[in-house]
């Protein structure tokens, strides 16, 4: 097994090794543009043999030190310090650390804008004055790839250069990794990539009611190298009553209400079965420059880049 890279329409290029799925993109100076996507595609080369390397570190829960010795694998550590007071491993903040990583070969003169998007959890680089639209797809459920016509999204909303966002995040019950709670999706702005992905996968965890229309198990069951051990996870959700499903999103905006006053994420949009909750930025200065997240997106062609 080793890295491919394959070139794209409109200068992205896609990235592919082993369960790392990367689409790249920048805007700019035509040579720095190119220079900065060779030096994403030798970095990406070598990455995953350095998480390999620490994985049986990776897995375990974050403690009060960190032993890991890789620049992605301390991100992941530190990404999850905030968190580990509950049970959370460095691997919750994988996939945008990994991004965040490769974001870094971008910030060069002459690039306007870039974006890494490793399945979802995005990392970008903004320069002055510049921006990047992001489309948001709430329930994975909906998407068919046999569809040949342009894809849409459930809404849509814009990260400006002044904002200090520079990662999305989305998390829940379908994604690729597996989740405590029942939200379809949870999509988490914050200052990093990594800072995103971990906040998502617990604020994600934390929408949750008792209803025997949940099925969970360990799950060890699912994957016996997960690093949740036995914790049971959601395999399946029926169709729930409403006034569950908004206890369960109450529970998931108190933990992002709480992480946002902490200065752990800057916003996030939480969904579960055809609801929606949105947990707008403090800032009025700021959110009064950004696009609504959800709602009048609804059914509009996707932005720049894809969560």
């Amino acid at each position: 097994m080793t890295a491919q890279r394959t070139a794209l329409d409109g200068g992205r290029w896609h990235l592919n090794h082993g369960p790392i799925d990367i689409i790249a993109e920048a805007h700019g100076d035509a040579v720095e543009v190119a220079v900065a996507h060779e030096h994403v595609w030798r970095r990406f080369s070598t990455l995953l043999d350095e998480l390999v390397a620490e994985l049986p570190l990776l897995r375990q829960p974050v403690g009060s030190d960190c032993a890991l010795r890789g620049p992605i694998a301390q991100r992941m550590w530190n990404a999850c310090v905030p968190f580990r007071a509950g049970f959370i491993t460095p691997m919750a903040a994988v996939a945008g650390s990994v991004a965040q990583e490769l974001i870094a070969c971008f910030h060069r003169p002459g690039i306007e804008r870039a974006w890494v998007n490793n399945g979802g959890d995005i990392a970008l680089h903004l320069a002055p004055g510049h921006s990047a639209r992001v489309g948001l797809f709430a329930d994975l459920a909906r998407f068919d790839l046999r569809d040949q016509g342009p894809v849409t999204t459930d809404g849509q909303f814009e990260i400006i250069a002044d904002m200090p966002v520079r990662g999305v995040a989305t998390s829940g019950w379908r994604g690729r990794s597996f989740s405590l709670g029942i939200a379809d999706s949870v999509t988490v702005l914050a200052a990093t990539a990594a800072e995103a992905d971990a906040a998502a996968t617990v604020v994600a965890n934390a929408v949750d009611v008792d209803d025997p229309g949940i099925h969970r198990v360990p799950a060890s069951e699912c994957k016996d190298d997960s690093d949740l051990g036995d914790i049971p996870v959601t395999t399946n959700v029926d169709a729930l009553a409403p006034a569950q499903v908004r206890r369960a999103l109450d529970a998931g905006v108190a933990r992002a209400d709480a992480l946002q006053r902490l200065g752990l994420i800057w916003s996030a949009v939480l969904v579960c079965q055809d609801q929606w909750r949105v947990v707008q930025p403090l800032s009025s200065q700021t959110s009064a420059t950004s696009r609504r997240i959800a709602g009048d997106g609804a059914g509009s062609a996707v932005g720049s880049v894809f969560a």
